[in-house]
């Protein structure tokens, strides 16, 4: 069965809150577009959640990258949008994204950020994620990539590292082309800045930005970032 559009969503440990993400999911599901829950091996019943609510819960090795690539493999879209598990995409999704890919011509594309939280620094951080996504032409996971099945193939899907996985991806694909930055918003969950603190999370992941793009392995990030 070949369809237009499969959403992979990546989930370790996440019981309590994969439904939420996966409920607003349903109408689309009604209209063709296909779900698929790629668990890590989780310690929780994320699994039993999120049975009612995909077309396939799958099992794969622990890392979000692996889990992708496992879904990416599995699913029959044409276009594959990777969904975080503690994000939900806004109103029309699959319709705002086939048009932006059919009118500009390109392979892949995300969605601009809101992120929910307590902190009053939050918006902040999503209006600079956004216009440096659109400066530089990398995304990340939060943002909700979608790229077309054959161009995610020929860069050899997302790379098997811990950590920036997705900003890696980017930077393959910019090389076949610029990415859809579309205005409508994700909103993602700020859980990360209220529990580790705004500027401390903000403060690490530049430097862990920085500290990738010269040339420290993600290994190494990854057990920083931890």
């Amino acid at each position: 069965m070949s369809r237009r559009l499969s959403i992979v969503v990546p989930a370790l440990n996440e019981a309590g809150t994969i439904e939420h993400t996966l409920r607003p999911l349903q109408p689309l599901r009604a209209e063709g577009v296909e779900v698929l829950v790629v668990d890590g091996g989780s310690s929780d019943a994320t699994r039993t959640v999120a049975l009612p609510w995909a077309d396939r819960v799958l099992l794969a090795p622990r890392g979000r990258a692996r889990q992708m690539n496992v879904g990416a493999r599995a699913a029959h879209g044409q276009v594959l949008l990777f969904l975080h598990a503690d994000t939900r995409l806004p109103p029309g999704a699959p319709r705002q994204l086939r048009t932006a890919l059919k009118a500009s011509g390109r392979e892949w594309g995300r969605f601009d950020v809101t992120i929910e939280g307590r902190s009053r620094w939050l918006p902040m951080v999503a209006t600079m994620m956004n216009l440096r996504s659109r400066l530089s032409g990398i995304a990340t996971g939060d943002q909700a990539m979608f790229v077309r099945r054959k161009a995610f193939d020929a860069v050899g899907g997302f790379p098997d590292q811990p950590l920036m996985e997705d900003v890696e991806l980017s930077r393959r694909l910019r090389h076949r082309g610029r990415p859809v930055c579309l205005r409508e918003r994700v909103q993602t969950s700020g859980r990360r800045w209220d529990t580790r603190g705004a500027w401390r999370t903000i403060w690490l992941m530049w430097q862990l930005r920085w500290l990738y793009w010269r040339g420290v392995p993600a290994e190494q990030l990854a057990e920083r970032y931890r």
